[in-house]
């Protein structure tokens, strides 16, 4: 152990090294000076805490002493006392200021440091991070070599050496501090953006779901992908997540993995297609390798998959939605009974086929002559007019004939529900118990949106010659409505995405999800709470039995959406 007078004699030795280095014209003759500071590593803590200043002070002019004078500081890194270790690390980004052949090296240690316990020391990387990666940014060629350097450390996943805990560090320092400054670190813009975007597809051969979303996301944020990015470049983000949904491997339903893999990016890649970008490769996968084993997939995912399926409809190609719908009219079959069979009707199903179904033929409206047995003349040979479909016309305006009485005895249900969740909030008393009727409120109030968006899809269908919904005229159960817009200087307004990667189950009978809201629930509520308090008088006494007004409404109103008879209600 160094005594107090030891120590002393070594921190004025080191300054006078350092003054006369200061003072030296041409300081490379200093070499005995440098030296002397390089060794002062190996001596008392306090001395060691000026050698990790002094060493990248004067680095660049002794490049002959460049290796021993590295391996002395990266000793100081590694020292047990913690302020030798704070002092070395901020040091480290002197080291590559004039001598960019050290970019690498530095960023590389810097990567691994981040797995540091304390506070300070971690601080003391992160800054020593950043300021390497403001180095000359307008360098494209110094600034590619940093960012390179620190995504080794995500994408070097084969190397037996790599260490999980850095890769989730270095994984963290990019979500946090890189990816909110890439207008400042990234420069110049275009240059650099194409850069990053390749160190991050380099990134994704093992990613966990919600890394690849935070890639995906920080991508689109990049003008290089922006509104007016060129086909191209719509078609490579396309590519990125088909290439995680893996749809060019044989699908085993049994693999979970895959399908909630598959499933989170055919959501992801939605706000693609709607700009344009083809879903060609979804679509295909779907219809081949998904479709066939539909019976066989966990619940959740089929009610996911259906809703993927039918926020995709819109933006199909022709030749994709004439591929799959076939496969869409076996499925509407399947939960479209021909006649009423005792078991329970997935109505979201229904809903999500039927939106389909509508956008699908929309795109190639002769394909359901022999599927639907409809009459539908284009001038194509694939008319098939000369051809007798008659029964499956028969056959399919039964089914879309019992699965409107079903959906109109459910939504009598339903509303008596809801005037009965409307009497039990007013005499609910907890938080606790308005929360939970609050939630049965807003199943319902979706369930009542699901079966008014069946009778307004099967409602055309009866036609021989039917006008295919291919407009937004109708809006899906679990998205919420678009409202008008409002002049502005916005110039459009966005499609809103799912609220989880697979959207999530929120199927009314099955008690899940939440409701949506817009203008055409407020109505249902106002009027429903009417009737459960008395009619439009809003008082608190039930002026009619409930169930004798229900059954004289619906039976009155049988062919009405419930929107029509709200407004009845409450004209």
């Amino acid at each position: 152990m160094t005594d107090a007078s030891e120590e002393a004699k070594q921190i004025e030795k080191l300054y006078e090294f350092g003054e006369r280095l200061n003072e030296a014209k041409d300081k490379s003759q200093n070499v005995k000076d440098y030296e002397g500071i390089i060794d002062a590593t190996k001596t008392s803590i306090k001395a060691k805490q000026l050698a990790a200043q002094l060493i990248p002070r004067f680095f660049k002019f002794f490049p002959n002493l460049s290796s021993r004078a590295l391996n002395a500081h990266f000793d100081l890194i590694e020292e047990e006392d913690l302020a030798v270790r704070v002092q070395a690390i901020r040091g480290l980004p002197l080291f590559c200021k004039d001598t960019k052949e050290y970019i690498s090296k530095i960023v590389d240690i810097l990567g691994q440091l981040l797995t540091a316990e304390e506070i300070v020391e971690r601080d003391a990387v992160h800054k020593a991070l950043m300021s390497v990666l403001r180095q000359d940014v307008k360098d494209s060629l110094v600034n590619a070599e940093s960012l390179t350097a620190l995504f080794k450390h995500i994408w070097n996943v084969e190397d037996p050496s790599q260490d999980d805990t850095i890769r989730d560090k270095v994984l963290c320092f990019i979500r946090d501090k890189v990816f909110p400054l890439k207008a400042e670190l990234l420069r110049p813009q275009e240059e650099m953006e194409r850069h990053i975007t390749d160190l991050i597809k380099k990134s994704l051969g093992d990613v966990t779901g919600a890394e690849f979303r935070m890639f995906m996301d920080f991508l689109k944020s990049l003008s290089i992908f922006g509104e007016k990015a060129p086909p191209e470049r719509l078609k490579e983000l396309i590519g990125i997540i088909e290439g995680q949904a893996d749809l060019d491997a044989q699908f085993d339903v049994s693999d979970a993995d895959h399908i909630d893999r598959l499933i989170s990016c055919l959501f992801m890649a939605i706000p693609f297609f709607v700009r344009g970008a083809s879903g060609s490769k979804f679509l295909n996968y779907i219809n081949k390798h998904i479709i066939p084993v539909f019976d066989k997939l966990p619940e959740e995912r089929k009610l996911d998959l259906l809703k993927g399926l039918a926020e995709i409809s819109p933006y199909t190609m022709p030749q994709d939605s004439r591929q799959i719908l076939p496969s869409v009219v076996q499925l509407l079959k399947k939960y479209m009974p021909r006649r009423k069979t005792g078991e329970e009707t997935n109505f979201t199903y229904v809903e999500c086929l039927l939106f389909s179904f509508h956008h699908l033929a929309h795109k190639a409206p002769n394909a359901t002559n022999s599927l639907c047995g409809y009459k539908i003349v284009t001038g194509q040979p694939s008319d098939r007019l000369g051809e007798d479909f008659s029964e499956y016309y028969k056959e399919f305006t039964e089914r879309l004939s019992s699965i409107e009485d079903l959906t109109r005895a459910t939504m009598k249900k339903l509303t008596q529900g809801m005037a009965e969740h409307n009497k039990a909030m007013a005499a609910a008393k907890s938080d606790e118990a308005k929360e939970s009727i609050k939630t049965q409120k807003q199943n319902t109030t979706t369930g009542l949106r699901t079966c008014n968006n069946i009778l307004a899809m099967t409602k055309p269908l009866h036609s021989k010659t039917p006008a295919f919904i291919g407009d937004k005229s109708v809006n899906l159960s679990w998205k919420e409505a678009v409202k008008p817009s409002v002049p502005s200087s916005a110039t459009g307004t966005g499609v809103k995405r799912p609220s989880t990667a697979a959207n999530g189950s929120n199927n009314f009978a099955t008690k899940k999800g939440r409701g949506a809201g817009g203008m055409q629930n407020q109505l249902v509520n106002r009027a429903l709470e009417g009737i459960s308090y008395g009619g439009r008088g809003g008082g608190r006494g039930r002026g009619r039995d409930t169930d004798e007004f229900l059954d004289s409404l619906w039976t009155n109103n049988r062919h009405c959406s419930p929107l029509e008879i709200v407004l009845k209600l409450i004209g």
